[in-house]
């Protein structure tokens, strides 16, 4: 049976297809296109499939109109967050309260979103990975699985801070592979690798890549010994 829970003023644009069992609260609106799974949630204020609006100094090609957006099944999207457009969600992820997810992006099974989280465009992020509170994806990353990212981490892809054009072809977001955490209030500096199960402590600057199992602390961040064996991901 298709049980669509609907609340007061929800905007469903044309074409929308929504699977059963699917719960949406006040104030949703979701655009033209979109696809939504079954067993989903969807918050009060939620936005699924907004438009990207351009600013007229942004770097980012003008796109007329991108693809709509794919919710899979068990997925729920806390109050107030936003889903761009040409984003994909898979099953079973959570996406808490205030978050932000934007166009060409996709976050993996099962991976959870914490409240204020931005994913910004054109970034990959893998199944079973954690993004805590407030946490900033820069656009142009890629994320493998079992990442975890603590409150307020800030990642970056512009070395030259807006400043010439010189930057326009040279943005690049940061990779971190299977198992890579980064702590708490840490900073990665653009086009950083961190390699499989390799850790970032609290409040550290990343300058430069963080080798496979390998703990870096400090301003900037420099090797301290590797990762315990019972952290390893293959221990899990």
């Amino acid at each position: 049976m298709n049980t669509l829970i609907k609340g007061l003023n929800v905007i469903i644009g044309e074409g929308v297809t929504i699977g059963e069992n699917v719960s949406i609260a006040n104030n949703v609106v979701i655009k033209a296109g979109v696809t939504i799974g079954s067993n989903c949630i969807i918050q009060d204020n939620v936005v699924i499939g907004k438009s990207p609006t351009r600013a007229k100094t942004s770097i980012l090609p003008e796109v007329k109109q991108l693809p709509p957006t794919v919710i899979g099944s068990g997925v729920t999207i806390g109050t107030s967050s936003i889903i761009y457009a040409n984003a994909t969600i898979e099953d079973d992820v959570f996406i808490a309260d205030l978050a932000t997810v934007r166009e060409r992006v996709v976050i993996g099974m099962g991976t959870i979103v914490g409240r204020g989280v931005s994913v910004e465009n054109d970034c990959k992020i893998g199944s079973k990975c954690k993004l805590e509170t407030n946490s900033y994806i820069t656009a142009y990353s890629e994320l493998g699985d079992y990442v975890f990212i603590a409150p307020y981490v800030v990642t970056t892809n512009d070395n030259y801070m807006a400043r010439s054009k010189e930057r326009l072809d040279k943005f690049k977001g940061i990779t971190i592979k299977d198992g890579g955490r980064i702590g708490a209030n840490a900073i990665t500096l653009p086009g950083i690798t961190i390699e499989a199960d390799g850790s970032v402590a609290a409040g550290s600057v990343v300058t430069k890549d963080v080798k496979r199992e390998e703990l870096v602390l400090g301003s900037p961040a420099k090797r301290i010994r590797n990762v315990p064996e019972s952290q390893l991901l293959r221990n899990q």
